[in-house]
């Protein structure tokens, strides 16, 4: 019996690395040619054209290897594990289970796949820029309730996907799913932009339509839609594996707007800052916020002193008090800053006013030793250890949360054997340590590149101050202070710094100066670097920057290779792939360039979006089915890992920088705009086709005349 088993070649180590090299070697390179192009970009039109350092490199550089890394280590156990789990169920469902079953199944993964998307976390680190006096409806969708937020765009992605399946299932058309939730959309936005709350999550949510549709919900999906294809005979339709893509860009939209006008009756509306923190309001804005202690952190870290002095009654008296009663008191000072032992002197010392830092430090002997301790401004350490348990905790909840009902559905309705069981939970495996790597890299390396560049591109047409270059000068004397006079006799104050070998003009500052310490702590300014007097042609510059970044990124993406493959053999031949790449890297491009326009100009949303989508609803009763499917779908390319977290951290960036209330609209933008332009482009190639043909039945008429 021994003789006829199958013998297993054993191979060493060295073998098996050597078989794996090249294997891994192919996976990671496909990962670098996805990320390498717009990261380069990003680089040298900061470093290069903008003529500003990247601050933190080492840290970013590290964070864009853990990007790569994890995407790789992802993306190979998602075909290995889930991809294989949802042909498995895609295939078996349908042949055993009623359409009520495979709706609910389709309700439940779409919902559970979006939890695993790694670009949704990225939502979910979006709520720092925002200012709760500003937008509080905004505001406590991406603090307070951005676990709501996220449940939302899951529960709109859940409801896409049970109706592509009723769509494959009955091989109904897409078009009246586009009439049915685009038309309302266009309608609710409009109204929604006319109220002081609601207008502010437009941005929002329109932007959640275009993070859902990702590596995992796609794959996962159209492999149960082809499973009921194939079971219902439409398996060679056009409309196969089309369309779902569309469904969850919109519903999400949709579910997004509900929750938003849900609460918007429970927020207090858009006020100043100081009338924001009064105590006559103070009921109203602390739902903003968990407790009575997070808000009060939030006063001292994020307000300005005139709103400290608001949330106290106006009474220095008052403040001084409570900020000496946290430096005597460890569990109140805990409960407002953190378990951080020096959390409240470092924020005196880096934030705090002159009345504030005495408050706290009491002698000048203390304040003197943390001028020493915090010289370099406050820069902390990352924790790696605490950022590693952190993203491997959500990467076990959401590959956990969605791998488990998708094995419960196949062990309890599909009933079949599962075949190479190991390299299923090896993928599983794969995908929970790819998507924590990949989610410490956005957070150490994309999300810190894009907030970075989006801060400094406004330079090109406006001057800026560059917070990460802030300088301290010790032992600073004042008779070092100069002062010049401009043409029109206005004095100014400035002294003399060595920089780098070079001596700099400073303008000096007298709020700068701390006279306890010695320190003159400034923050250089830069810009505008193009057109002093006018800002348009920086304005310019950076339109242009926002369109080649948005056209090179797409043309890069390998998910529009394989769509432009797709289409050419769908189309036999008509669509070629080359157009239809370049049709949708165009509409990117142009529709980043256009979300860059809109915050930098502050222009409305709803100006941008509602005329390109009524349009799109009149071409597309025009166009046939095939190029429907394949327009509509074209946008869920254009918003891949890498681009989702770069795009919305630089958006926000350049929102803060140039003081808009809230930075969202460019993913929306660079959605619309590639189904503009594939639908246009299929309507002409459509009536070149009805051309030829006549042409050719022309032809054979006057043939078969001449034989007559």
């Amino acid at each position: 019996m021994a003789d006829k088993k199958s013998k297993r070649i054993k191979i060493n180590m060295r073998q098996a690395l050597a078989l794996l090299f090249p294997y891994i070697k192919d996976r990671v390179m496909s990962q670098i040619k996805s990320v390498w192009l717009i990261i380069l970009y990003l680089v040298f039109f900061q470093t290069i054209i903008l003529r500003i350092p990247i601050s933190e490199s080492s840290v970013i550089a590290f964070g864009i290897g853990l990007v790569i890394i994890g995407l790789t280590i992802f993306m190979e156990g998602l075909f290995l594990g889930l991809m294989r789990l949802g042909s498995l169920v895609g295939s078996g469902l349908p042949k055993k289970s009623p359409i009520t079953v495979i709706l609910t199944f389709g309700l439940l993964l779409g919902f559970l796949a979006t939890l695993a998307e790694p670009s949704i976390h990225v939502l979910q680190m979006a709520g720092k820029t925002v200012k709760p006096w500003e937008a509080p409806l905004l505001f406590i969708l991406l603090n307070k309730y951005s676990h709501y937020l996220v449940y939302a765009v899951g529960a709109g992605v859940g409801v896409a996907v049970a109706l592509g399946m009723l769509r494959f299932y009955y091989s109904i058309s897409l078009k009246p799913f586009i009439y049915l939730f685009v038309g309302p959309l266009v309608l609710v936005t409009v109204w929604a932009s006319l109220d002081s709350n609601l207008k502010n999550i437009i941005g929002l949510a329109w932007d959640c339509g275009a993070v859902t549709t990702g590596p995992v919900t796609v794959p996962l999906v159209l492999a149960l839609g082809i499973g009921i294809s194939r079971m219902v005979g439409s398996a060679d339709s056009g409309a196969t594996g089309f369309g779902v893509v569309t469904l969850a860009s919109l519903l999400p939209i949709v579910a997004v707007l509900g929750l938003g006008i849900y609460l918007n009756s429970s927020v207090p509306q858009p006020m100043s800052e100081t009338d924001f923190f009064k105590k006559n309001v103070r009921s109203q804005i602390e739902v903003l916020f968990r407790n009575k202690d997070d808000l009060t952190h939030y006063v001292l870290m994020e307000t300005s002193p005139q709103a400290q002095l608001s949330f106290f009654g106006g009474n220095h008296e008052e403040m001084l008090r409570y900020l000496k009663d946290l430096a005597m008191s460890e569990p109140k000072r805990k409960a407002v800053f953190g378990a951080a032992n020096d959390a409240l002197e470092r924020w005196a010392f880096l934030r705090g006013t002159k009345e504030q830092q005495k408050a706290v430090f009491g002698h000048l002997e203390n304040m003197q030793e943390a001028a020493s301790q915090y010289t370099k401004e406050g820069t902390t350490g990352i924790n790696i250890r605490d950022l590693g348990k952190r993203n491997l905790a959500a990467a076990i909840k959401a590959i956990g949360l969605l791998a488990i009902p998708i094995l419960i559905v196949f062990f309890l309705l599909v009933r079949e054997s599962m075949p190479y069981p190991d390299e299923i939970v090896l993928g599983i495996f794969f995908c929970i340590l790819g998507l924590a790597t990949f989610g410490m890299g956005i957070e150490l390396g994309l999300d810190r590149l894009g907030t970075q560049i989006g801060s400094k591109l406004p330079a090109s047409f406006k001057a800026i101050s560059l917070p990460d270059d802030r300088k301290t000068i010790s032992n600073f004397d004042f008779d070092m202070v100069h002062v010049a006079i401009s043409s029109d006799g206005e004095k100014r104050q400035f002294f003399f710094s060595e920089n780098d070998g070079k001596m700099i003009t400073i303008p000096y500052d007298p709020s700068d100066f701390d006279q306890l310490t010695g320190q003159y702590r400034y923050t250089p300014v830069k810009g505008p670097l193009f057109g002093s007097g006018s800002p348009l042609p920086g304005i310019l510059v950076v339109i242009l920057f926002a369109f080649i970044m948005g056209y090179g990124a797409t043309l890069a993406e390998p998910a529009l290779n394989a769509l432009g493959a797709t289409v050419e053999e769908l189309t036999a031949g008509t669509f070629r792939k080359s157009l239809l790449m370049q049709a949708v890297a165009v509409g990117v491009g142009g529709g980043i360039a256009l979300g860059i326009t809109k915050i930098v100009l502050d222009i409305p949303l709803a100006w941008i979006l509602v005329p390109p989508y009524i349009i799109l609803i009149l071409i597309t009763k025009f166009s046939t089915e095939e190029f429907v499917n394949i327009g509509w779908d074209s946008a869920g390319v254009t918003t891949g890992p890498i681009t989702v977290p770069l795009v919305l951290a630089m958006g926000l960036g350049i929102g803060t920088q140039v003081g808009v209330i809230e930075g969202f609209g460019i993913l929306a933008s660079a959605s619309v705009c590639p189904i503009l332009s594939v639908l246009l482009l299929g309507l002409h190639i459509d009536r070149k086709r009805k051309a030829a043909l006549a042409e050719e039945s022309f032809a054979d008429e006057e043939a078969g005349k001449d034989k007559k």
